[in-house]
């Protein structure tokens, strides 16, 4: 456990909320906020979403984007084609909430890199900013996320799963 209040013990995938009624105001107010001083900036944001696939991790994972030490995430391509989402590419910004949907920080996604489960390094592990910043924490924790995401889809999760590796930078903290 550290400073954070402990580690996301489930793996964390980003799991995105629906555009609408149900959104939380302050991730308009936060996106608005961005906009102000980037006119440049697109009208919404690509995607809004929460880290994980429950409430402890999600908002440690958001807590960590807060506090400068998660800098990436990773989605396996299965995933993302159940959900009907697209890929994520640089350049794209994102809004990142908490469990509840409160917008807790604007990123940017500067790069993304598709990647064998078996190819994704030491170096992603530890940019991603969870647990023990290890390579064998990454693949325990994120396998066993992508094993509960996945199960009754069809696709196998192995060494073989496609994995989206997005590195972002922060740009605006709520």
């Amino acid at each position: 456990m550290d400073r954070y209040g402990g580690w996301p013990q489930r793996g964390a995938g980003p799991c995105w909320i629906g555009r609408g009624e149900h959104m939380d105001s302050s991730v308009s107010s936060l996106w608005q906020r961005y906009r102000d001083t980037n006119p440049s900036a697109p009208a919404e944001a690509s995607a809004v979403f929460h880290f994980c696939d429950n409430q402890e991790d999600a908002d440690i994972c958001a807590d960590l984007v807060a506090a400068g030490r998660k800098r990436a995430t990773a989605s396996s391509l299965a995933e993302l084609e159940n959900a009907g989402l697209p890929l994520p590419k640089a350049g794209d910004y994102s809004i990142i909430t908490g469990w509840n949907g409160e917008a807790r920080a604007v990123i940017r996604t500067t790069s993304v890199d598709i990647r064998r489960f078996a190819d994704v390094d030491a170096d992603f592990a530890r940019t991603e900013g969870e647990g023990d910043l290890t390579l064998e924490w990454w693949r325990a924790a994120h396998r066993a996320y992508y094993e509960r995401v996945l199960a009754g889809s069809g696709y196998t999760v192995d060494d073989d799963l496609l994995i989206a590796c997005e590195r972002f930078e922060v740009v605006l903290l709520a």
